[in-house]
C-alpha cells in the first residue's frame, strides 16, 4: 500500500511568510547593531555583558568626576606656589633694601625713606598671605575655613596671629590638599625657627647717645628643651593676655674699664617678661660679672637655653631686649622699625644684621612651604596618569562586553542580507506558479 500526504498551498504560503519575516526581523537587528557600534543594544540582548557594561561606565563616570576635583585642587595648589614665589621675590627686594639701609652713608632722613619703601613690601607680603583661590577659600587656611588666616599687627604678643588650624591635610589615590599649610610657611616657632630679634638701646636718661657701639650677633640655640620649657611655662602663666613666650632685657648696671687696664668688667642683669620659672631651666641672673678684653666680644649665657655675643664697649643704662618673633610679618615689622628708628650707624648696622638672619629664616621657611607645594603637583600629575591608565582599562572592559565587532557584524549582515533577498526571490517565483499555466 501507498501512503499519500498532502500540503496544503496554504501552509506554504505562511511557512515562507515566516521565514521572510524572520529574515527580516534578524536583518533589522543587525543594521541596529552596525548603526550604533554595540552588539548589546538593550540589556535583553545580553544580561551579563549589560550589567559588565554598565559597571565599566559607572566606574569612568567616577574618575572623571575625581577628576574634576583633582583639577580644581591642582589650580588652588598651583596658585598657591606661585604666590609663594611672588612673596619670595618681594622678601628678596626687602633684603636688597635693609641691605642698602645699613649704608653707612645714609643720613636717618634717607633710612626713613627705605623704610617707607619697606613698609610697602610688608604690606604685600601680607596680602599675599592672605591670598584666596578662585572659589573664595584662603590658599593657606591649613586645617581651618578662617577667611583671613593671618590677623594683625595686634597691640599685644604675638602681634600675629594664625587663625586657622595649624596642619597640612594628607593626599590619598585620587585626591590633594585644596590648601598649604600658613602655619608652617609664615609663622615662627623659637625652638623649631630660632628666629629673635635683638634691639640694643643706646640711651642716657632717655636721651639718644650718638656715640654708642654696642652691637650683638644673632641668638644661638644652645638648648632647645629649655627654650621649649620656659615657653610653656610662659604660655600657662601668660595664657590671659596671649603671650606664649617671654621677652627678655640685658641691663647694664655698672661698667669698669679704668681699674686693669685693657680689661673691661661689666654687671649685668637679666629681667624676663612675664617672670617664670621653668623646670629644668636656669632662672634669670642679676648682678652678672663678666670681664673681657676691652673692644673685644664678650658671650652672654643667662637666657634660659640661649646665648649671644656682644661686641663693643658697654656703658651704664645700655639695654639689649630678646624677642621671639612671631612670623614673618613680625621680623618685617622689627626690621622697619628698627631702620626708621636707628639713631646713628651703630644702630643701623644692629638693625640690619638682625633683620637679615630673620628674613633668611624665614624665607627657607616659604622655600619648604613651596617645595611642599611642588610635590603636591607633581602627586596630582601621578594621579591623573594613574586615573587615565584606568579609565583606558575601564573602557576596553566596556567595549568588550557590549562593543560590536565591525568586521564580524559587516559579515554577518552581508550574509543575512542575501538570504533575505534570496527568500523574497523564491517566494516571488513560486507565488507565480499556478494550475491555469498548465491547462492548454
Amino acid at each position: 500500500m501507498s501512503n499519500f500526504s498532502r500540503i496544503g498551498t496554504a501552509n506554504t504560503y505562511d511557512s515562507a511568510i515566516r521565514n521572510i519575516g524572520n529574515r527580516q526581523t534578524a536583518l533589522s537587528a543587525l543594521q541596529e547593531n552596525l548603526t550604533s557600534g554595540k552588539r548589546v543594544v538593550r540589556a535583553s540582548d545580553d544580561p551579563t555583558a549589560a550589567a559588565n557594561a554598565e559597571r565599566a561606565m559607572t566606574r569612568i563616570s567616577r574618575i572623571a568626576t575625581d577628576q574634576r576635583t583633582l583639577e580644581s585642587q591642582r589650580n588652588a595648589i598651583a596658585q598657591a606656589e606661585s604666590t609663594l614665589g611672588e612673596v619670595t621675590d618681594v622678601l628678596q627686594r626687602f633684603r636688597e633694601l635693609v641691605v642698602s639701609a645699613g649704608n653707612g652713608v645714609h643720613s636717618s632722613a634717607e633710612r626713613s625713606s627705605i623704610a617707607v619703601e619697606l613698609q610697602g613690601l610688608r604690606d604685600q607680603v601680607f596680602t599675599l598671605a592672605n591670598t584666596k583661590d578662585t572659589n573664595g577659600l584662603p590658599l593657606f587656611g591649613a586645617l581651618a575655613s578662617a577667611l583671613a588666616p593671618f590677623v594683625g599687627p595686634q597691640a599685644g604678643t604675638p602681634d600675629y596671629n594664625f587663625q586657622g588650624l595649624p596642619g597640612q591635610s594628607a593626599s590619598n589615590e585620587v585626591a590633594i590638599p585644596f590648601t598649604l599649610d600658613g602655619d608652617a610657611a609664615f609663622m615662627h616657632d623659637p625652638t623649631r625657627d630660632r628666629v629673635f630679634n635683638v634691639n640694643v638701646s643706646n640711651s642716657v636718661d632717655g636721651l639718644i647717645s650718638a656715640d654708642r657701639t654696642l652691637t650683638t650677633s644673632a641668638i644661638t640655640v644652645t638648648n632647645s628643651a629649655t627654650v621649649k620649657a620656659t615657653a610653656d611655662a610662659a604660655a600657662a602663666v601668660a595664657a590671659p593676655n596671649n603671650v606664649p613666650y617671654p621677652s627678655y632685657a640685658i641691663a647694664f648696671t655698672a661698667v669698669d674699664s679704668t681699674t686693669v687696664p685693657g680689661t673691661t668688667t661689666a654687671t649685668y642683669s637679666i629681667t624676663e617678661t612675664p617672670s617664670v620659672t621653668p623646670l629644668g631651666a636656669p632662672a634669670p641672673f642679676a648682678n652678672v660679672t663678666v670681664s673681657f678684653t676691652t673692644g673685644s666680644t664678650f658671650d652672654i649665657t643667662g637666657i634660659p637655653g640661649m646665648s649671644l655675643t656682644v661686641k663693643g664697649t658697654p656703658k651704664v643704662n645700655d639695654t639689649i631686649t630678646v624677642d621671639s618673633s612671631a612670623s614673618v610679618f613680625s621680623v618685617l615689622d622689627d626690621a622697619i622699625k628698627n631702620i626708621r628708628g636707628a639713631p646713628n650707624n651703630n644702630g643701623a648696622a644692629q638693625a640690619v644684621s638682625q633683620a637679615l638672619n630673620n628674613i633668611d629664616i624665614g624665607m627657607e621657611r616659604i622655600s619648604a612651604a613651596r617645595g611642599q607645594a611642588g610635590d603636591l603637583l607633581n602627586r596630582a600629575d601621578r594621579i591623573t596618569a594613574n586615573q587615565e591608565n584606568r579609565s583606558i582599562q575601564l573602557e576596553a572592559d566596556r567595549s568588550r562586553a557590549e562593543d560590536l565587532d565591525m568586521v564580524q557584524g559587516i559579515s554577518d549582515f552581508n550574509n543575512q542580507q542575501t538570504g533575505y533577498q534570496a527568500a523574497l526571490q523564491t517566494y516571488a517565483k513560486v507565488q507565480q506558479l499556478s494550475l491555469f499555466n498548465f491547462i492548454g
